[in-house]
């Protein structure tokens, strides 16, 4: 899991935080905010297409190779190679369609990884595995933009990332035991009408559901602002485009660090204390206040200590988020599913942010822009408390937790709340 994640994180960050900049920038001058926002919105609502029908095919794959091992093995390598050609885009569309091409294909990969945690996690143990699965949030982007920080090769620059991501897609797939699925009699056939029911779980059915999707749509849209890190830099502190790379590796560095520790002790400390909601809460504020100070830096410093909050708000939520969404899933039997359209919760901000940001910035520039996103890491830390804590699932006065599918294999998992 932890490999496989790594992979993937190399492959979408670093083109996100970096690469994507320094080749849109050097193909549109002083439009590249704006083809950025388009080829990331794009691409964002691939991945939003390709996310829930990734986990509903992973769900009915019955292969001896195993259903998660044969699409991690394949969004890896198959999306590596589209990394690797994003290297030779000479013009916005040739770099759009790459963005879309591996947006689609990684999500296969995500899908296929995700599911593993309630898959072959106890629920007992799932904030400690999801904190140190932050560990990855952390590396992959770090390894990433190190690993290509100091390059000047565009083709270099994306075939390393390819490369890198390649290597740890087959990694994972050699260390996962992964049985073969055999498919229960309740599953559907997959059909054209299956796959469009990947996209919808009615909120008013799944309530509980409905809130921990709101969660994460409203913290990850906070943290998108991630992605405009290297304009803010270049616009407010006039940074040259040949040294950029290495202060965002410094704010990368920072927060990712912060990150990975903080989520790893957040993890263990909330499967001890069994509550999950303080940690979230904690985390939309800390976000928001990280990004109001973003709004007034006026040296580079004070930028330094804002990504340093927010990575320490980012690590409580990454601890607790994927063990949190888990617990609230309706149906055993279509986890893959059922997760990609939690996925859809961190996929739309990718393209949501992009979309009203040139509307932002023309508004007030990055102060309104970074002050917005401080609001919805707020509400994301307000909309937490309809969610029940672990142990008090029944409790009406919070969101009913919804459970169907096949009771013998919710036993055997540990997939009711204990």
């Amino acid at each position: 899991m932890f490999s496989s994640s790594v992979g993937v994180l190399v492959a979408l960050f670093t083109p996100l935080q970096l690469l994507l900049t320094l080749k849109l920038t050097a193909i549109a001058g002083e439009g590249a905010v704006g083809a950025f926002g388009v080829v990331t919105g794009v691409g964002a609502l691939c991945a939003l297409v390709a996310s829930p029908v990734a986990g509903r095919i992973s769900d009915r794959t019955a292969v001896r190779f195993g259903r998660r091992r044969t699409w991690i093995l394949t969004g890896a390598l198959l999306g590596s190679l589209v990394v690797f050609v994003g290297g030779f885009a000479t013009s916005v569309w040739q770099v759009g369609i790459v963005w879309c091409a591996i947006q689609v294909i990684f999500n296969f990969q995500i899908a296929a990884t995700n599911a593993l945690l309630a898959d072959q996690v106890p629920a007992a143990r799932r904030s400690t595995v999801s904190g140190f699965m932050g560990l990855a949030l952390a590396v992959g982007p770090l390894l990433g933009i190190a690993a290509v920080g100091g390059l000047s090769s565009p083709v270099l620059q994306w075939g390393i990332v390819a490369g890198i991501s390649a290597i740890a897609g087959v990694l994972a797939v050699v260390l996962l035991h992964d049985p073969r699925h055999a498919r229960n009699a309740s599953q559907e056939g997959l059909n054209f009408q299956e796959l469009l029911k990947s996209f919808w779980l009615n909120p008013w059915n799944h309530p509980a559901f409905g809130w921990a999707w709101l969660v994460r749509f409203l913290l990850y849209c906070a943290y998108a602002s991630s992605t405009y890190n290297a304009f803010f830099v270049m616009s407010r502190f006039g940074i040259a485009s040949g040294q950029v790379g290495r202060v965002v590796l410094v704010m990368s560095t920072l927060a990712v660090g912060l990150l990975a520790v903080t989520s790893v002790v957040a993890g263990l400390i909330s499967d001890w204390v069994r509550r999950q909601k303080p940690f979230v809460i904690a985390a939309g504020l800390l976000g928001a206040g990280g990004l109001v100070l973003v709004t007034t830096a006026t040296t580079l410093g004070a930028v330094y200590v804002a990504m340093a909050i927010l990575g320490i708000s980012m690590g409580l939520f990454v601890a607790i988020d994927n063990a949190m969404c888990i617990r609230t899933l309706p149906n055993r039997d279509n986890v893959g599913r059922d997760l990609g359209i939690i996925n859809l919760a961190s996929t739309l901000p990718q393209s949501f942010v992009p979309f009203i940001a040139p509307f932002l910035l023309h508004l007030g520039g990055f102060p309104v822009l970074y002050s917005t996103l401080a609001v919805s890491a707020c509400a994301g830390a307000a909309a937490v408390l309809h969610l029940p804590e672990i142990g008090r699932e029944g409790d009406p006065r919070w969101a009913v937790i919804t459970r169907t599918g096949t009771a013998a294999t919710r036993s055997r998992s540990g997939w009711r709340s204990r």
